[in-house]
């Protein structure tokens, strides 16, 4: 759907199916009911999520012609593509394994390049701008030395500037401005934004502009380039749980001249423990469950911050002194309080005003996918639960 502050969808991770057939079924089965509820009368943006062997499927030219057959027939268009997870997401053990493979190998680097192609055939007629969010390079406790980090970061640097070329082609064959949005995350390897910013002043920007002047780009045509295909997801979740406020992050990066790709609206979990700790620390204990990640930022009382790198480490590792968290679990947006626990839902609020005072983005994609995983008494039928979803932040809008 097209707002007045960008095309807004939500992503479609949240349905199964590894392979192409699998996923298309889920949404051809979900979409137009969710369009009849949320978007009767106007386009629907999708936010596509494919696995790697989805997006060999749907590189075949039948799959292909089907699907944008599908797409007119039923006034709906790609716009934004999640491309961090590569391969199973859903009824597997995820955990750590999203990030794999990493930036590192030339998997991660075909099945993104492949993605992007698929992209730009995707995109509209009238709409030249798209973007695939990405892993922040690699999980940073996979690299057991300050040697080994510093290598991975600059390999996976190197196969981001091969992205950054074909994106180039892209541009200049198609007249499609496709943008790889970075998505840091707690124990990523760029986890915030000043390892993001860092990340891009002290090795893409130094590193790129060496390989496109070799090409024959001029110093400032690679900044451009680089700057222009190469954005930040700001997934807010992951700066809630960070602790790092939205007019914060966005006033460093325009002050840096870094664009950002898309806005993933997301919400994590919040804890104070300034009254009944037993009792929420035993409700806590339900959401600990075995597919995916859940990292946790704590704030001590004295002001300072203690990670942990899943809910089990930080049950364990709690004491008294401690006096909140922040857990990174894609809850639902319309919920402020899940019984005696709480939401970052403000940051959503927060991110959303910011954005409408000054635009600084044209995508906007809802992302929970964590409806299986949740207690019973938050889960609800999905599309129901979907439709809420966006009706929630069309209402922000």
């Amino acid at each position: 759907m097209q707002t007045p502050y960008g095309h807004l969808s939500y992503c479609s991770n949240i349905h199964p199916g590894e392979d192409w057939d699998a996923h298309f079924s889920v949404l051809q089965r979900s979409i137009p009911e969710i369009k009849a509820a949320v978007f009767p009368n106007e386009k629907m943006g999708i936010g596509l999520r494919l696995a790697n062997q989805a997006s060999i499927d749907l590189s075949e030219k039948s799959n292909f012609d089907t699907f944008k057959n599908w797409l007119e027939a039923n006034d709906c268009y790609v716009f934004t593509m999640n491309g961090f997870p590569y391969g199973g997401f859903h009824n597997v053990v995820v955990k750590d394994q999203v990030h794999a493979p990493d930036w590192t190998t030339t998997e991660r680097t075909n099945y993104t390049i492949r993605s992007f192609s698929l992209l730009a055939q995707l995109l509209p007629t009238h709409l030249t701008e798209g973007g695939i969010s990405t892993s922040p390079l690699s999980y940073r406790f996979w690299w057991k030395t300050a040697d080994s980090l510093e290598e991975a970061t600059k390999i996976a640097t190197r196969n981001m500037i091969l992205v950054v070329e074909s994106l180039i082609e892209i541009k200049a064959t198609k007249g499609k401005i496709l943008h790889l949005d970075i998505e840091p995350e707690p124990d990523g390897i760029l986890e915030n934004s000043d390892e993001y910013i860092a990340w891009y002043n002290n090795y893409l920007l130094p590193m790129g502009i060496e390989q496109l002047v070799s090409k024959g780009f001029s110093s400032e045509q690679a900044a451009e380039a680089i700057k222009t295909h190469i954005q930040l997801c700001y997934d807010v979740c992951h700066f809630a749980v960070g602790f790092e406020a939205p007019q914060v992050v966005i006033d460093k990066l325009e002050s840096e001249g870094l664009k950002v790709g898309k806005i993933q609206i997301s919400s994590a979990l919040k804890i104070d423990f300034s009254s009944d700790a037993e009792e929420k620390l035993r409700v806590i204990a339900q959401y600990n469950e075995p597919t995916y990640l859940h990292q946790v930022v704590a704030q001590r009382k004295d002001g300072s911050f203690q990670k942990f790198p899943d809910l089990t480490e930080a049950i364990e590792g709690f004491d008294e002194n401690i006096h909140s968290w922040k857990v990174h679990f894609h809850v639902p947006l319309f919920l402020e309080n899940y019984g005696v626990l709480s939401s970052t839902q403000s940051d959503i609020v927060d991110t959303i005003n910011v954005h409408k005072n000054k635009p600084f983005t044209n995508h906007l994609e809802i992302e929970t996918y964590t409806w299986g995983v949740l207690p019973t008494e938050f889960q609800a039928p999905l599309n129901e639960s979907i439709i809420r979803e966006i009706n929630w932040v069309k209402g922000l809008l």
